[in-house]
Formats: structure tokens, C-alpha cells, sequence
């Protein structure tokens, strides 16, 4: 509850000893993973609570798929503290935001901050910010937040301020060593350089474990399977 006051430190933060000395209260980490996360999108959405490895789509992807999200969740922590992240690539419906949002909901459950945006979302809300006046303070939590997850990679519309935009998040990330989880439908490398640029391919190969997944549209499926039995 936002109205919540911690009993051992009066909602300070911080224990004062006999000595008149300070520590953190245990409280202060999830207010500071909270205050990180205020104005950013960090939700898991509605169609993927509950992803699994033992649930569809992703326990019917191949094991040698499905490894590298596996050691990503294993070794959160230490991914966490300087990568390599994941990003995801292929055919449409193929579940690679299924996979991708295990490893969120992953990092979410451990306590840090993360925020989730599909590109075309999240260039959307870096453009409102400049009416706000709050492009410095939205960037400045992009950059620092634990795991940035971006699904639907190249799904913009390319210009060259949304090239400056990637290019300067992925960049900055890379530069502090944050780890990122990415997704994209684009699976041409000469199509995904003109659509987000080279500069910015560049970093995210390496500052992440590249998965890729083609196959059937998984989705569809699933439509049919569903329409069948009805």
C-alpha cells in the first residue's frame, strides 16, 4: 500500500544506534527499487502473467532455444551486474516475447527494477516527455534501471531522430554495463541496420546472447486449434 509507514524506521530509511550513528533500514532497498520504477513501465502486461517454462508456448520450443533464457534466470544475478542480456530474434509468433518476459518476471520476483516497453510505446512516451519537461529525469531512469526489456525491435518507423533515440539509450547501457532483454520480428541483418542502425546493432550483439527462433506462427495455432473445438 502507497500509505505504508516501515515500524522499525518511522519511514526515515535509516536506524539511528545508541551512538547516534545511521544504517539503512531493511526497508530502504524496495523504496529505492520503487522510486526507480515510479513513471516507467514496469508491469509485466496482462497476456504474459503467468509465463512458464512448463506452459505453453515455451515449453514446445526446442530445449537448445530455450537454454539461454534458462542460464539468464539461473544466473539473474550476475547477469543482472553486467550481461550479457538476451535478445530474441525471428519469425512472428514463434514466442519470443513469451521467452523474453520469463526473464522479467524473473528479475521483477528478486526485487529489481525493471522496465518493459514494446519501441514503438516507448519512443511514443520519450516524444510526450519534451511537452513535460521530464525527457532528462525518463532517459536518466532507462539508463539506470536494472533490466531494460524492449519488444518488437524495428517495428518503428525509421527516422533519424528515433535512430538517435536507440542509439543513445543502447549506448549509454552499454557504457554502464546494464543488462537488456530485446526482442525483434526483423530477422535480415542489412533490414535491421537500416531500421535501428549499425552503431546500435553493433552494441547490442555485444552486450547480449543472441537467440534465435523461427518456426510456425504459434499464435495462429493456437486460433485454429481453439476454433476447431468450439
Amino acid at each position: 500500500m502507497s500509505d505504508w509507514v516501515c515500524p522499525r524506521c518511522g519511514g526515515d530509511g535509516f536506524l539511528l544506534d545508541e551512538h547516534g550513528d545511521a544504517t539503512a533500514c531493511e526497508c530502504r532497498a524496495t523504496r529505492v527499487q520503487r522510486s526507480r520504477t515510479t513513471g516507467v513501465s514496469s508491469v509485466i502486461p496482462r497476456r504474459y502473467r503467468g509465463v512458464s517454462f512448463d506452459r505453453a508456448p515455451v515449453k514446445e520450443l526446442s530445449p537448445n532455444v530455450v537454454r539461454p533464457v534458462r542460464d539468464f534466470v539461473r544466473n539473474i544475478d550476475e547477469r543482472l551486474e553486467r550481461g550479457p542480456g538476451l535478445w530474441i530474434f525471428g519469425d512472428v509468433g514463434t514466442g519470443k516475447t513469451s521467452l523474453a518476459m520469463i526473464a522479467s518476471q524473473e528479475a521483477i520476483k528478486r526485487g529489481y527494477s525493471v522496465a518493459i516497453y514494446s519501441v514503438p510505446k516507448l519512443l511514443a512516451e520519450i516524444r510526450g516527455t519534451y511537452d513535460t519537461g521530464s525527457y532528462g529525469r525518463f532517459f536518466e531512469q532507462l539508463v539506470t534501471i536494472d533490466l531494460l526489456h524492449l519488444d518488437d525491435l524495428g517495428a518503428e518507423k525509421q527516422t533519424e531522430w528515433v535512430l538517435e533515440q536507440l542509439y543513445s539509450l543502447v549506448n549509454e547501457r552499454y557504457e554502464q554495463e546494464r543488462a537488456m532483454v530485446v526482442t525483434s520480428n526483423v530477422t535480415e541483418a542489412g533490414e535491421l541496420e537500416d531500421q535501428i542502425g549499425k552503431r546500435t546493432i553493433s552494441r547490442l550483439m555485444e552486450m547480449t546472447i543472441q537467440v534465435p527462433l523461427f518456426g510456425e506462427d504459434l499464435r495462429q495455432r493456437w486460433d485454429s486449434s481453439h476454433a476447431a473445438s468450439a
